[in-house]
């Protein structure tokens, strides 16, 4: 549904109630104040006139699926409009007395008054409708709006948590490197000492055997 559309449909709604209001107390009064009311009638038809133009392009600029339903509306307003053109016409008519008051009031007339005022009311009834549901569309797209923001609040959330867990994997990947490094001195220094103590226990057997020949080459003699 349009917006624009929308705004048009209730300054219409408001003004046709209003004409329709000034149509009915005209009739109850002569002079200045009658022709002042029926100016104020005209000028306000002509401003519906433009409201009805004004929606009417609005309504063929939309897809057709949307711009089918809006010209069927648009067909009741101009039928309303009609008949509040026609109200003016029995209102400016010569015969604008007392026996114009009691044909306005004949029970044909008075009927189609009635009708005009129902639908009018119908009218009204369905733009509060249409106000509803856009008040409606409006609030679940704010809430769609504040789920998607929270969505992507998490999604960074978890997007830092990843970093932080990558981060750690590369410390943990660094401490892991060099255990294995100082794991491999600790072994050539282990290989070292071992082979020193060999080597260390070759020079003292050597010296023992040295000092026991001596001893003994002593001893002979």
């Amino acid at each position: 549904m349009s917006e624009v559309f929308e705004g048009y449909e209730r300054q219409y709604c408001e003004l046709s109630a209003n004409l329709s209001k000034k149509c009915t107390s005209a009739t109850a009064v002569d002079g200045e104040g009658k022709k002042q009311r029926i100016a104020e009638v005209k000028a306000g038809l002509d401003d519906a006139d433009t409201l009805l133009r004004k929606m009417d392009l609005e309504a063929r600029s939309l897809q057709p699926s949307v711009k089918a339903a809006l010209l069927a509306k648009l067909r009741e307003y101009k039928t309303d409009f009609s008949n509040l053109k026609s109200q003016v016409k029995r209102i400016t008519s010569p015969v604008a007395n007392h026996a114009a008051r009691d044909e306005l009031l004949e029970p044909g007339r008075a009927e189609t008054l009635t009708t005009s005022n129902d639908q009018r009311g119908r009218l009204l009834m369905t733009t509060e409708r249409l106000n509803q549901s856009t008040d409606r569309v409006k609030e679940s797209r704010r809430t769609m709006l504040e789920t998607e923001e929270l969505g992507v609040s998490i999604l960074q959330d978890l997007h830092q948590q990843r970093q932080s867990l990558l981060h750690a994997h590369n410390t943990i990947h660094g401490v892991d490197g060099n255990i294995s490094k100082s794991k491999r001195v600790l072994t050539e220094m282990t290989s070292r000492m071992n082979r020193n103590k060999w080597i260390v226990g070759s020079i003292i057997g050597v010296l023992a055997l040295a000092i026991m020949l001596i001893l003994y080459l002593k001893l002979t003699r």
